[in-house]
C-alpha cells in the first residue's frame, strides 16, 4: 500500500509509492518503445494491459479486443491504490494516511504513429469527452477529492511509452498548487467581486500582446510570468469553476490541437507536460476559480536555485512567445 506524507514544515503532502520503483524506466533504466517495436498501447495488444475500465468502440466489439478508439485501463504501476481506507494516523508532528487514490491511463488512439496535435480532431473529442467521464465517475468515491488529468509527452517530459496516451490520478487531498491557486483567486474575488482568471482573458484580448488565439468559446495565452518558455494556458471564455465539455467539445478539442501543433511547428515537436487545474468536488461550482489546461514544453532544466527558492528562470518573454506561436503557420 503506498503511503501520503505530509511535509509539517511547507505543508505539501508526498506519495511514497514502492511499486512505481518496480518500473524499468526509474532510476537511470529509461526503456521507451520505439516505433517498430512492440508498444502494450497498440490495438492488438489489449491482454498486455489491465484490463478496460472505459472504452469507446464503434464496431460493437468486446472489451479487450481489437476494435476501439480509445481505451482507459488502470496504470499497471499504480502511484495509489483503489483499494483500501485512508486511515488518517499521526506519527508525533508528522501527519499520514494510506495512499488511497486512483492512477488511470488513457489510451488516445490506436496508431502509434499520431499524436495529440497529429490524430483526427474526432480523436482529441474523443480524449477530452474520456476525461469528462473518469472524473465524474471518480468523485463519487467519498475518499476522493480531486482528480489531476495530465500528459507526459516525450521521453524528457516523463514518458516511459512512445504510444500517445494521457494519464490521470484521484487524490484524497487537494494538491499543494491547486489549493495555492483557489486561495489567491479567493482574495481577489473577495476584494473585487470579480474571478481573477476572466480580468485576465478581458485584459489579454484587449491589449493581445500575450495572445496566442481564440475561438468562440476558448482562448489560448501565454501567461505574463510563465514558468518556463512557451508556457500557454487555455480557457473558456465565460465562467467555468469546473472542466465540463458539453456541447463545447468541437471548439476545446479546436484550440487544443491548434496550440500542440503551433508548439510542434515553433519548436520542433518538444516534449511537454500538460495538465487541467480544475475546483475540488466540495467546491465545483464557485465564482471565482476557473478551470484551465497549462501546457509546459521541456525547454528549460529545474536546477539549485529553482528547487531551493521557488523562483523559476525563463529566458524567453511571455510576448516574445505568444508572436511566435500567432506567426506559426499550420
Amino acid at each position: 500500500m503506498p503511503d501520503l506524507r505530509k511535509d509539517p514544515i511547507s505543508g505539501r503532502w508526498v506519495i511514497i509509492s514502492v511499486e512505481r520503483g518496480k518500473r524499468p524506466s526509474d532510476f537511470g533504466m529509461r526503456i521507451s518503445a520505439k516505433k517498430g517495436g512492440f508498444c502494450a498501447f497498440c490495438e492488438g495488444n489489449e491482454r498486455t494491459t489491465p484490463p478496460e475500465i472505459l472504452a469507446f468502440r464503434s464496431d460493437g466489439s468486446k472489451p479487450n479486443t481489437p476494435g476501439w478508439t480509445l481505451r482507459v485501463v488502470p496504470n499497471k504501476f499504480p502511484a495509489l491504490n483503489i483499494e483500501g481506507n485512508l486511515n488518517r494516523s499521526g506519527e508525533g508532528i508528522f501527519d499520514r494516511m494510506n495512499g488511497v487514490g486512483a492512477h488511470e491511463v488513457i489510451i488516445e488512439c490506436p496508431d502509434h504513429n499520431l499524436t495529440m496535435s497529429t490524430m483526427p480532431l474526432k480523436s482529441v473529442e474523443d480524449v477530452l469527452w474520456a476525461f469528462h467521464h473518469r472524473i465524474t465517475d471518480l468523485k463519487r468515491d467519498v475518499r476522493l477529492r480531486y482528480v489531476l488529468v495530465f500528459k507526459n509527452e516525450g521521453d524528457e517530459a516523463g514518458a516511459t511509452l512512445e504510444h500517445t496516451h494521457s494519464q490521470l490520478i484521484a487524490l484524497p487531498i487537494v494538491p499543494q498548487l491547486v489549493e495555492d491557486e483557489i486561495e489567491q483567486a479567493k482574495q481577489y474575488y473577495n476584494y473585487k467581486e470579480r474571478c481573477i482568471f476572466c480580468d485576465i482573458i478581458h485584459q489579454e484580448r484587449l491589449s493581445k500582446e500575450r495572445l496566442i488565439s481564440e475561438n468562440e468559446d476558448f482562448i489560448a495565452l501565454a501567461p505574463f510570468a510563465p514558468r518556463s518558455p512557451f508556457e500557454t494556458v487555455i480557457l473558456p471564455k465565460r465562467h467555468e469553476s469546473s472542466f465540463m465539455p458539453d456541447g463545447k467539445v468541437h471548439l476545446m478539442a479546436q484550440i487544443l490541437q491548434k496550440t500542440l501543433k503551433q508548439i510542434d511547428k515553433v519548436l520542433d515537436m518538444p516534449p511537454y507536460n500538460m495538465m487541467i487545474h480544475t475546483s475540488p468536488f466540495k467546491i465545483e461550482t464557485n465564482e471565482y476559480y476557473h478551470w484551465h489546461i497549462e501546457i509546459l514544453p521541456k525547454l528549460t532544466k529545474i536546477a539549485g536555485f529553482e528547487w531551493g527558492s521557488g523562483f523559476h528562470i525563463n529566458p524567453t518573454p511571455p510576448e516574445e512567445a505568444a508572436k511566435f506561436m500567432r506567426e506559426a503557420e499550420i
